[in-house]
């Protein structure tokens, strides 16, 4: 287990587990006791026999809470590992005892294609090997991809032949993510330029080295550019903020280098102001996707974050007060914004809203739809007309109402699930939804260390089972 959960080679336990036990023992103990130790079996077979049989106990104890669960939601998602076999990984959540839980369901390698029929093949064969009901399930929450969410063939639709009262859910994170990307030619122009600068530092070894002897000399906070990938949501964000905290540095090595062209775009006022701006609000834009990310985060909690503060920040640019970003008011100094940046600002923040709301398009209607599950005691009883008496009886229950106060929400509404079950349940099939596939993503980045190059043909699924358990205790 520990092997497992530190994803290491599980030949580690016979070259330096064991070597050091021995030596540890035989300094300590006497050479008896470390002839008995040497009788433990740490081989490479041995060690991956175990973390499949603690695997098998791990799994067999979530769907056994699972089946339990009078309702569960999944979330699924797929990559390709580094022995370019796809992995189908799918995780559940459901209530046990007093508290709503996140498991692994299953990381299966998919022999052909990826197609929705085949993922669902899978999901479905599970569902029937493990005795899932279908019945049961309330939410989907995949990425987007078109086998999961297409037009004609989706994962999603299939799931509904089975079940048409289940909801699905477009990972949110994904969902901001494109929402963020949108940008004005004139400020899409400044971005470029600082990729290319950033580009030309980094992509050769010497650059690196003379510019990290350069942020050496000048004592600078830090030494090394960040390089920017479109398929990493926050590195963005982290480039632009890197390069402008940098911005003296990177402009004498420009000039160091004889780069004439970079260097006078990097320092023209016309840059620097417009890339304060660019820093400002990827830097909000990154907040609200860290705010998203992590576990045990439901989809309330989802839908209230997204609700960015675009309208205040327009108005504010409109009035000519850069106050909501920090750099972009600290490099306009006592100065005012230039009427063609302020313009680019709001039609940049317009098309951003725009962009929210159309992939957000039901955001405010389920806002309302969702309210008495958020607070019970300031919702009106015509709001839950389907069970009217019920609502009045936990909504003037001054016991309920303290309980509301100290408890998180989910546990507020698993507690009274006995006591309330039919506006419990309703809460709970909300709650029990993935808001995002961010499981799925942290399992895929455990993946990439478990399954190496050196270790390609490795079956993941137990190792990978085993480093996310946090029940087991290793007495």
């Amino acid at each position: 287990m520990l092997i497992a959960k530190s994803k290491k080679s599980h030949n580690i336990g016979e070259s330096l587990i064991k070597p050091s036990i021995l030596c540890a023992a035989e300094l300590v103990l006497g050479k008896d006791s470390a002839n008995k130790l040497s009788q433990i079996s740490l081989s490479n077979d041995t060690v991956k026999k175990k973390i499949d049989e603690l695997s098998q106990d791990i799994k067999d104890q979530t769907l056994n809470q699972v089946r339990a669960s009078t309702v569960f939601a999944i979330q699924c998602d797929e990559t390709t590992d580094i022995a370019q076999c796809s992995q189908l990984l799918m995780y559940a959540r459901f209530v046990s005892g007093n508290n709503i839980k996140e498991e692994i369901l299953f990381c299966h390698p998919m022999e052909s294609c990826t197609t929705a029929e085949a993922i669902f093949h899978d999901t479905s064969n599970f569902f029937q090997e493990n005795q899932l009901s279908w019945e049961s399930l309330v939410g989907v929450c995949t990425d987007g991809a078109p086998a999961k969410r297409g037009l004609r063939s989706e994962f999603v639709t299939k799931v509904k032949e089975k079940n048409p009262s289940v909801m699905s859910t477009h990972c949110i994170l994904h969902r901001e993510a494109l929402a963020s990307r949108t940008l004005p030619a004139e400020v899409m122009d400044v971005l470029n330029v600082a990729i290319k600068v950033v580009n030309f530092i980094k992509a050769r070894a010497l650059n690196i080295r003379l510019f990290k002897l350069l942020c050496k000399d000048m004592e600078s906070e830090h030494e090394a550019l960040l390089f920017h990938t479109n398929v990493r949501w926050l590195s963005k964000g982290n480039m632009l903020g890197r390069l402008y905290e940098l911005q003296k540095e990177v402009a004498i090595f420009l000039d160091s280098q004889q780069k004439a062209d970079f260097h006078d775009n990097f320092q023209s006022e016309g840059f620097q102001i417009p890339l304060a701006y660019l820093v400002d609000i990827f830097e909000a834009l990154n907040a609200v996707n860290l705010k998203l990310q992590g576990k045990s985060i439901n989809i309330i909690t989802h839908h209230d974050t997204i609700r960015a503060k675009l309208d205040l920040w327009k108005c504010r640019v409109q009035q000519g007060n850069a106050a909501s970003f920090r750099n972009l008011d600290s490099a306009l100094a006592d100065s005012n914004l230039d009427s063609d940046l302020k313009q680019q600002i709001i039609t940049h923040l317009s098309d951003l809203k725009a962009e929210f709301i159309r992939y957000f398009p039901d955001i405010d209607e389920k806002r309302e739809a969702w309210k008495f599950i958020r607070n019970p005691f300031q919702c009106e009883v015509a709001d839950a007309d389907e069970v009217q008496e019920e609502f009045l009886e936990l909504k003037f229950n001054s016991t309920a109402k303290e309980d509301f106060k100290d408890m998180d929400l989910e546990t507020f509404w698993v507690k009274y699930l006995l006591v309330y079950p039919l506006i419990s349940h309703q809460a709970l099939r909300i709650l029990r939804m993935f808001g995002s596939t961010y499981l799925c993503e942290t399992a895929f980045s455990t993946l990439v260390a478990i399954k190496t190059k050196f270790r390609n043909r490795l079956n993941v699924e137990g190792d990978l089972r085993c480093a996310f358990d946090h029940v087991f205790k290793i007495w």
